[in-house]
């Protein structure tokens, strides 16, 4: 049964009259907008699921026409896609961490992903003075869980169980091999070698801090585990949940299911054909996930996001069609993924969102949507989209985008304001693109509207005064060429020649 509404008295249903411009595409979801009068809008469930590395043209809601991925398709089309979905950073670990914190890395020193073996290398993590969303969440009666892949601090101070989530079932590092038979082994042998640091995609796997001794495909077992977390939340029936589900797969080492592989043996290209059976697994998980959604009363109450943390990999078998680039790049390719939310009844079904929004936005949207109350001095870089989504209007006219990347000596640089996107990278001249009109990036525009250009890399270089310098860098190499070359040079960064 439903419990969206609770009724204090009688409530209406409107449509929206919307402009002649945009009639026809506000229409479907003025149709499906409920606009409530007298009525209190219950706490969702809120489902977070996020992929590592997925291609932004690898689902089939947007495109893929050789990984089939049915439970999310059915998803996505009873809800809606966001076409223009962005992430704050086009890696792992800073994407994370903004989604955690509601915060672009580079203003708390997370701008580059965490070595491997931290909890026993730097010892270090996002700065506890930074409240995350699963702290807000839980604060206000939300039971929390988290599956998966964390990659924000290995210690105790910085372990999930102290972030926020009541309930953490995976791995602490930046990812993890995928078949225990074969982990376990490598671990055990390591371990009897006498060696002092075993690398972290070998260690077991934990709950709450203690080892487990997992048996199924990774992919599997973090499904197995989101099943069984949304069962115990059911039991709290006074109590809804936030579950962030973070999936480690598509992500690198590409390791699949014997019996998934069978399915795509007509791909040629092997890290192609490994990478499609790693997503088809999770997309099995979701039908799981779903059916415990209903099988315990929830599905109607839960919203359901679901992205990836960046790019896909193109060098491991993913594409982004018709994105240029991928993972780690500044262009669309490496932070424009591929995302949906679904709420039945309340969200509009079988539509599409074409504004930017930025998973930014997901921490002032999502607390309020759970009424849960932010901290006072809880600085935020995104802003609650909801009214804007409902109503199929640009929730940041005029406002900017930012993504930024450090390489070897020099910084990748991109800022979206509405149709527009500046761009800066290789050490190459910055360019402009309209990228409603040219969405892979291929005609420059610099020359024909130089006071665009200019007013965006103004805009960009003041967004990078906000910056702070790295906390960790993720290898000893790198941090060392970061301090001898006194990076990041933002003069060079932002002149406009």
């Amino acid at each position: 049964m439903s419990v969206f509404f609770k009724l204090s008295s009688i409530f209406v249903i409107s449509i929206m009259l919307l402009s002649c411009n945009n009639a026809k595409n506000n229409d479907h979801f003025a149709k499906n907008r409920v606009v409530e009068k007298n009525v209190t809008l219950s706490k969702p469930n809120i489902l977070m699921i996020l992929c590592d590395d997925l291609g932004y043209s690898d689902v089939g809601f947007n495109g893929s026409k050789d990984i089939p991925t049915p439970n999310l398709d059915a998803l996505a089309n009873n809800g809606t896609i966001l076409t223009d979905a962005y992430v704050a950073h086009p890696f792992c670990g800073p994407s994370r961490a903004s989604l955690m914190t509601g915060r672009y890395a580079h203003k708390i020193g997370a701008q580059f992903n965490l070595p491997p073996n931290s909890g026993e290398t730097i010892k270090k993590g996002i700065d506890t003075t930074e409240t995350f969303i699963s702290k807000v969440l839980q604060n206000a009666g939300y039971y929390t869980g988290v599956m998966g892949k964390w990659h924000l601090g290995a210690n105790p101070e910085y372990h999930p169980n102290a972030r926020g989530f009541n309930d953490f079932y995976g791995f602490l590092g930046g990812g993890h091999d995928y078949h225990p038979e074969e982990f376990k082994a490598a671990y055990k042998k390591q371990k009897e070698s006498g060696r002092k640091i075993i690398r972290d995609y070998l260690h077991p796997l934990e709950h709450n801090g203690n080892e487990v001794d997992e048996t199924e495909y990774v992919t599997d077992g973090l499904s197995r585990e989101a099943v069984r977390f949304i069962g115990e939340a059911a039991e709290k029936k006074d109590n809804p949940f936030f579950l962030y589900l973070s999936y480690n797969a598509p992500h690198t080492p590409l390791e699949a299911k014997e019996e998934d592989l069978k399915l795509f043996e007509h791909i040629k290209d092997k890290k192609r054909k490994i990478y499609a059976a790693m997503v088809y697994a999770v997309d099995r998980g979701i039908k799981k996930i779903v059916d415990q959604l209903k099988a315990t009363n929830q599905f109607d109450n839960t919203l359901i996001v679901f992205f990836s943390d960046n790019g896909g990999k193109i060098k491991a078998g993913a594409t982004n069609y018709p994105l240029k680039e991928g993972k780690g790049s500044t262009y669309e390719g490496g932070f424009r993924v591929p995302m949906f939310f679904h709420w039945p009844n309340v969200i509009p079904s079988g539509k599409k969102y074409n504004y930017p929004i930025s998973a930014l936005d997901f921490y002032p949207t999502l607390t309020n949507l759970a009424k849960a109350k932010i901290p006072e001095n809880k600085q935020l870089d995104g802003k609650d989209i909801w009214k804007d989504f409902m109503s199929n209007k640009n929730p940041r006219p005029g406002e900017n985008i930012f993504v930024m990347r450090h390489r070897n000596g020099f910084t990748d640089v991109g800022v979206r304001k509405d149709d527009w996107k500046a761009l800066k990278v290789y050490q190459q001249k910055w360019k402009l693109f309209n990228i409603k009109n040219d969405v892979e990036e291929n005609k420059n525009l610099s020359n024909e509207h130089p006071e665009i250009l200019r007013s965006l890399v103004s805009e960009a270089e003041k967004w990078s005064k906000t910056h702070i310098q790295p906390q960790w860098w993720h290898d000893e190499k790198t941090g060392n060429d970061w301090k001898a070359d006194g990076m990041p040079h933002f003069d060079k960064t932002f002149l406009v020649e």
